[in-house]
């Protein structure tokens, strides 16, 4: 029995050379907890779920909008770690993409395939380290990863923050605990009997994840990503509709300090209430997006079959593709509605002049269109609220 209020998070152990690593708790065991903050946090954040939860029922097609939740959490998951891709970039084609930063792109473009086939895999697959292994090889699959031991933990020391181990800030358990830490932490999250509620379960698990550090790249990416994998494996989420790393993101400092304070302080209680806060201000956010999505759509919809006579139903149709990607070329025009070049060049003309459409490169040719005001529902611009 492990209780919150006088929970131990680990140890530091000297290694035979010169640096100490910490070496945290293992978590699969019966919690209790007395504090009541804990609770009503856990409450709130259970209700914000049950109403996106409805919401999310309540949409039709609501597949099609999923997406962009997706590559919005594969930017803002990535920028946390250093990357600098922009929601426009990342739904662009690689030769669009200036050389610069194409590598970026490219760890944004893996990590979004990394999220949809590890949603995919819940289908067949329990979470577990088969899974969580398939889905780091997918994130590390190129560029600055692919030295790092993709769908592999690790066989050496890592650390965090400093030049090496002797300024690190943080030095995680050595790696020969890696396999049995993982292996207790897979054993928690499936462990029935315990009767731990799955927020607090899932928020104990990340902390756990972050401080055993299992892969020597992409521990950050892949600890954020269990969350929502958790939680729709649980049929916590019906669908995968909730990512953290916005709000995590807004005060990265914050996110770190918490986790700090858990292995420092032996305070874990602060952390599952910054979680629980943050589990019910993103569903609340995901709630209000889909609803503003909901009345664009209608109202474009009203507008396509009032202004575009016999042209509505193409027009109808590329608006539907538009959520779904909402970066496109004449050329793809030409394709998703079998229209002539001149025709899908007109009617991209037409969704400019109502405003639906924007162009994006300033050029004569190669011109992109971007449908603007769905884009800015999910920005990531500083002086925006991230929704």
């Amino acid at each position: 029995m492990i209780k919150l209020e006088t929970y131990r998070s680990g140890s530091l152990e000297k290694h035979p050379t010169v640096y100490s690593y910490f070496l945290p708790t293992p978590i699969n065991d019966h919690w209790q907890w007395g504090d009541q903050t804990l609770n009503l946090l856990l409450e709130k954040a259970a209700i914000k779920l049950g109403e996106l939860n409805s919401f999310a029922r309540l949409v039709p097609n609501i597949d099609l909008f999923i997406q962009l939740h997706v590559t919005k959490e594969a930017v803002i998951s990535s920028r946390i770690e250093g990357t600098q891709t922009e929601m426009e970039e990342a739904l662009l084609e690689e030769e669009e993409i200036s050389p610069e930063r194409r590598n970026d792109w490219i760890e944004v473009k893996n990590y979004i395939n990394a999220i949809n086939q590890a949603i995919q895999e819940l289908e067949s697959l329990p979470i577990s380290s088969r899974l969580i292994k398939q889905t780091h090889k997918i994130l590390l699959s190129s560029v600055r990863g692919e030295n790092k031991l993709p769908g592999e933990f690790r066989n050496s020391q890592n650390w965090i923050g400093g030049a090496s181990l002797l300024d690190a800030v943080f030095i995680p358990p050595n790696q020969d605990y890696v396999n049995e830490l993982m292996s207790d932490l897979e054993k928690f999250l499936h462990n029935e009997e315990i009767n731990v509620p799955a927020l607090i379960k899932i928020g104990i698990a990340h902390y756990q994840f972050e401080t055993i550090h299992p892969f020597l790249d992409g521990n950050g990416r892949i600890g954020r990503l269990l969350i929502t994998l958790f939680l729709v494996d649980k049929k916590v989420l019906q669908k995968p509709l909730l990512y953290l790393s916005a709000f995590f993101e807004q005060n990265k400092g914050l996110y770190y300090d918490k986790l700090t304070i858990v292995r420092n302080s032996n305070d874990l209680l602060q952390w599952l209430k910054y979680f629980l806060i943050g589990i019910a201000e993103t569903a609340e956010n995901a709630t209000r997006t889909l609803s503003s999505i909901l009345e664009l759509k209608s109202r474009l919809e009203i507008t396509l079959s009032k202004t575009f006579g016999k042209r509505a139903a193409n027009a109808n149709l590329l608006l539907q593709n538009l959520f779904l990607n909402p970066v496109v070329h004449v050329k793809q025009v030409q394709s998703i509605l079998d229209l002539s070049y001149k025709s899908a060049n007109d009617l991209i003309n037409d969704f400019v002049e109502q405003n639906i459409l924007k162009e994006m490169t300033g050029q004569i040719r190669n011109r992109v269109f971007v449908f603007d005001e769905y884009l800015k529902m999910f920005s990531l611009k500083k002086n925006q609220e991230p929704i």
